[in-house]
């Protein structure tokens, strides 16, 4: 498949590619340079518990999980 880079050196992966491997907007990829010219992009692994809270809240037993108030770690 080909791409071409923008104005704003972005490249865009085709739609195709990106539903088979179920690439969504904001996934983070490493690019490594291996040789002048030959480049590899590389998905990064998701944090641990990345989307936990999201799926919390949508749990189906409503105010199973409600988000509470905490003081900042800013003075830790």
């Amino acid at each position: 498949m080909r791409t071409t880079v923008s104005t704003k050196g972005q490249i865009v992966l085709p739609a195709d590619i990106r539903r088979r491997d179920g690439i969504e907007a904001g996934q983070e990829f490493e690019v490594e340079r291996i040789d002048r010219g030959e480049y590899r992009l590389v998905r990064r692994a998701p944090r641990p518990n990345e989307g936990v809270v999201d799926w919390l809240l949508a749990c189906p037993d409503k105010g199973f999980f409600v988000p509470i108030e905490s003081e900042s770690t800013d003075a830790l």
